[in-house]
């Protein structure tokens, strides 16, 4: 039997891990997010999920601290969808992913766990990435580490406006 090894969960099972203030506002600073920013343009920024569903589990948000779609300026908005594009393009390029789940969450009652900043959830999927670990044993299998997939995805992302 191989075991899996996924030590950073550890930390956030423990509720341990959790800086203080919102981590996409800190992200722009490079603050407490353990450098998993893959790029910061003028009105949104990418980084990696720190606690991924599936390998290279992106977050997309854009920068100014709005929890609602209605709050964002149009050109908010039209950054953010543009980075998400940027992030499936970029993931398509070197992951190959069969397709993507790509969405938000917004309030907690649709599973938000950073509800005060909307962010968009870009997860790559391969076919049969879901399999009986999951579905049983509440187990996923992340195959490469979270650093290595942040230190590939990077240069995707370093002309981001």
């Amino acid at each position: 039997m191989q075991a899996l090894w996924a030590p950073w969960r550890m930390a956030y099972i423990l509720g341990e891990d959790k800086p203080d203030g919102c981590i996409f506002c800190l992200a722009q600073d490079g603050v407490g997010t353990d450098d998993l920013v893959l790029g910061v343009g003028r009105g949104s920024l990418v980084m990696m999920n720190k606690f991924p569903y599936n390998n290279a589990h992106l977050l997309v948000a854009p920068r100014r601290h709005v929890s609602r779609l209605e709050a964002l300026e149009t050109h908010e908005l039209n950054d953010l969808i543009q980075l998400v594009r940027q992030a499936t393009t970029a993931l398509t390029d070197l992951m190959r992913p069969d397709g993507f789940n790509v969405g938000l969450n917004l309030g907690r009652a649709a599973g938000a766990g950073i509800e005060e900043h909307l962010h968009f959830h870009v997860v790559p999927r391969w076919n049969g990435d879901t399999n009986f670990m999951t579905v049983l044993g509440e187990v996923r299998s992340v195959p490469e580490h979270i650093s290595a997939t942040k230190d590939k995805l990077k240069p995707y992302f370093k002309d981001i406006l």
